[in-house]
């Protein structure tokens, strides 16, 4: 899969910390465990402010929704709005109380599709995380080994 402009990964970022670490430990130095937390937070809320922020300024969008746990990150929200009212972008943001983890909205969906008539999907069933949004999978069969991809279908 192609990597695209506004596709973000922290890996390598993740990777970056996690050697700095090392290196202080392994050299008897102290780790600012403070320092890097807020420096880690601030590298992550700048890529996700800056690339939502573009896409908005390159598509001719207005308002930015925010959602999901992350957002529950005050920090986040903080610099969200700060930096979307300099771009002339009005951001909404969901009560705190709903700002939570993907997962459970990807429950909610499983238990309409369920009560919907469709067959759940085994305990075996794998995850794929490249999987598009757009996209349901499901393992018709509980006895197949691979789930079957609904082409076309849509959440």
């Amino acid at each position: 899969m192609a990597s695209h402009r506004y596709d973000f990964s922290f890996s390598g970022l993740k990777t970056a910390v996690a050697r700095w670490v090392e290196q202080h430990e392994a050299a008897g130095e102290p780790v600012p465990v403070a320092d890097v937390a807020a420096s880690f937070r601030e590298a992550v809320v700048d890529v996700l402010v800056t690339k939502a922020l573009d896409a908005c300024e390159r598509f001719g969008v207005p308002r930015l929704l925010l959602g999901g746990g992350v957002i529950a990150n005050k920090r986040l929200r903080d610099v969200a709005l700060e930096r979307a009212a300099a771009a002339g972008v009005a951001v909404r943001i969901p009560p705190l109380r709903l700002c939570t983890d993907n997962g459970a909205m990807i429950a909610a969906l499983a238990a309409e599709l369920i009560s919907s008539g469709r067959r759940p999907s085994t305990l075996a069933f794998g995850a794929d995380s490249t999987l598009p949004v757009t996209e349901i999978q499901v393992a018709e069969d509980p006895d197949a080994d691979a789930p079957a991809p609904l082409s076309g279908a849509t959440a």
